[in-house]
């Protein structure tokens, strides 16, 4: 079973075998400029003359332009740029050309931010309009037969990079015949290129970029189709490379690693047919289907690319798909990897109408053409896998910190994890918790807010079947005791019927003025970060708490006595144990870290702790935390899992 299984193909693939020595060979014995005339120069100019047939028969495009660029958006600039620079020219002849900037509402951010920059520089001074998709992401055509008389320019993709949909782009055409539009067309063809069939000669298309990247071509090499009699304005200008249609030397190994692409393309037998590809989604649908009851594709299957799923599993945030995945060693992304970084809702998902719920929760998979059986055999076993995961009841926690858009809220847990109590949930996570805690078998003794009704309480109480009311004056939890003092809710084990300052472990809502609670007690915060504080504890500074994976290694080597401590929530572990080094982690969540804080802390002698996550940053948290606790020897493995191997 291979240790990394890649289902992120629509933002970038591998490197093709053929395609990284056809790129290697470029830089070693063809290493020349195509615009030398001496044999060197000439061995590389066939080349790139090969590169360019292959794709104007790839691609159905006999006529016309087809120049190598850097990739889409690049094409996307040219083609937006030579557009809005056709406008103004018949504007000036008095030509009529429309007024609008027309775009489907789910294109790359590339498309609209590219019209609005040209637009701005050129003083076109055009309207930009959004063209709606319907609820099966496909574009409103009966919109753009409104749009289409005023549109100067229209811009659609040929397949949607996050739902894998894809346009009719016959009757997007249709539509701009019957209204006899001025507009200039650019279809997107970025995810089109080995899954879709291309005739472009036979199209009313003006531009089509293309990118060597999300097809087992090299980063950095792209294409961009324009149409025979279309306008063009180069981008760059200089040395008049590409017969002057765009400056700069061509980078001649990108260009032969895109060409082998292309070639086997052309030639056949080195990527799945259609209906291959077909059957390798159905089985990783199933599989979905199989693993997480309830699952949602938020794309219609027949509608989308055979290589592309787009779906959301109820209560469950992406970032929380995201992680179990990569603990199982599945590389899946949230939408577009270009915005992915933002942790932005999907733009794409929120034009189809998707609630936002489900839009939270959305995972991209996707394959390239060039997978074969064995590894969706393994894609769908470790899907499966991951399943279970998240169904694996989790043991009794203690402690359990919620958290959700900035607030925290507290799951308190008896020893056998049956009877809980719930301080201030995040009214967000109020369903997500009534799952969890039924899944558990746990009974609800008391819920409420610290805050007087500023969290979820009565939402859980509801959920729960729980009536809700004020907060209890002490509730028994196993041998603990919840008792209310004041504002105040302490947690500690009773001596008889008092709880003395010294029992107290944790404080809930406003901080008692007790000497004795502020030494040993740690205080539960409800809003901000950390979310736990320890009033009398010196906060000890975080700097050089990071460690890279060697120096970890390292001082884990010299502190025998060091614990490492793998802080991902339970699903991931169990999709995945984490070790550094050969050496296994001790595994507390970051969501429970709080209650074993308190234990570490009432060591006489606290041992070190080298925190570890996925990519450092909950690792991060809790070696910050531990530090503002007062615990001097926290320390964190930076880039995590992913970069320790």
């Amino acid at each position: 079973m291979n240790s990394e299984l890649y289902l992120d193909a629509n933002a970038t693939s591998p490197v093709l075998p053929a395609a990284a020595a056809a790129a290697n060979a470029a830089m070693g014995a063809c290493f020349g400029n195509p615009s030398s005339s001496h044999a060197s120069g000439l061995r590389a100019k066939a080349l790139l003359d090969a590169a360019r047939a292959s794709a104007r028969r790839v691609l159905g495009a006999a006529k016309g332009r087809v120049l190598f660029t850097s990739g889409a958006t690049e094409g996307i600039q040219t083609a937006v740029l030579s557009a809005l620079c056709a406008v103004r020219e018949r504007r000036l002849r008095g030509e009529t050309c429309g007024d609008l900037l027309v775009y489907g509402a789910t294109e790359h951010k590339a498309v609209p931010e590219s019209l609005a920059h040209w637009n701005r520089l050129l003083g076109t001074g055009l309207e930009l309009r959004a063209l709606p998709v319907d609820a099966d992401g496909r574009h409103r055509l009966d919109l753009l037969r409104e749009m289409a008389p005023r549109a100067a320019f229209v811009c659609t993709m040929a397949a949607n990079n996050e739902t894998g949909i894809v346009s009719s782009l016959d009757g997007i055409a249709a539509v701009l015949r019957e209204t006899a539009s001025p507009a200039l067309w650019m279809v997107d063809c970025v995810q089109a290129l080995g899954k879709l069939p291309l005739a472009l000669d036979t199209t009313r298309i003006d531009y089509a970029p293309f990118s060597g990247h999300k097809l087992y071509a090299p980063k950095g090499i792209g294409l961009l189709y324009v149409r025979e009699g279309a306008p063009y304005t180069a981008l760059m200008c200089g040395g008049g490379q590409e017969s002057g249609q765009r400056s700069g030397t061509e980078n001649m190994a990108g260009i032969a690693g895109f060409g082998a692409v292309l070639s086997a393309l052309e030639e056949g037998g080195t990527f799945r047919t259609h209906a291959e590809l077909l059957a390798c989604r159905d089985r990783l649908a199933g599989a979905l289907v199989d693993a997480f009851p309830g699952v949602v594709f938020n794309a219609p299957l027949e509608h989308a690319l055979p290589t592309t799923l787009n779906f959301s599993v109820p209560n469950r945030s992406s970032k929380e798909l995201l992680d179990l995945f990569d603990a199982a060693g599945v590389r899946v992304s949230a939408g577009s990897a270009c915005s992915a970084a933002r942790a932005a809702p999907s733009y794409v998902l929120d034009a189809m109408g998707v609630p936002a719920g489900r839009s939270a929760s959305a995972v991209r998979m996707s394959f390239g053409p060039l997978v074969d059986d064995a590894f969706i055999d393994d894609a769908c076993t470790r899907i499966l896998r991951c399943g279970q995961a998240l169904a694996a009841p989790n043991p009794p926690a203690g402690l359990e910190q919620l958290e959700s858009g900035g607030a925290s809220g507290w799951l308190l847990f008896d020893a056998e994890g049956r009877d809980c109590i719930a301080i201030d949930p995040p009214a967000a996570l109020a369903p997500r918790i009534a799952a969890d805690l039924r899944a558990r078998g746990c009974r609800l003794l008391a819920c409420f807010d610290t805050s007087h009704g500023a969290g979820g309480a009565d939402a859980l109480c509801e959920l729960m079947d729980v009536a809700p009311g004020a907060a209890p004056e002490a509730v028994a939890l196993g041998p603990d005791l919840l008792l209310k003092a004041g504002d105040a809710f302490l947690l500690g084990r009773p001596e008889g019927a008092s709880l003395p300052p010294d029992a107290v472990r944790f404080v809930f809502g406003a901080m008692p003025n007790d000497a004795t609670l502020a030494t040993l007690a740690l205080r539960c915060h409800r809003i901000g970060e950390p979310a736990v504080s320890r009033p009398g504890a010196e906060p000890l500074p975080d700097d050089g708490m990071h460690l890279d994976p060697a120096a970890a290694h390292a001082y884990l080597d010299a502190h025998p006595d060091a614990l490492l401590v793998d802080v991902r929530e339970l699903p991931e572990h169990a999709a995945g144990a984490a070790h550094l080094h050969g050496r296994a982690a001790h595994h507390v969540p970051l969501s429970q870290l709080a209650g074993q804080a308190a234990t570490w802390l009432r060591d006489g002698e606290p041992r070190p702790l080298v925190f570890m996550c996925r990519s450092g940053n909950r690792s991060a948290r809790a070696a910050r935390l531990l530090r503002q606790l007062g615990h001097a020897q926290a320390w964190h493995v930076a880039g995590g899992l992913a970069l320790a191997g």
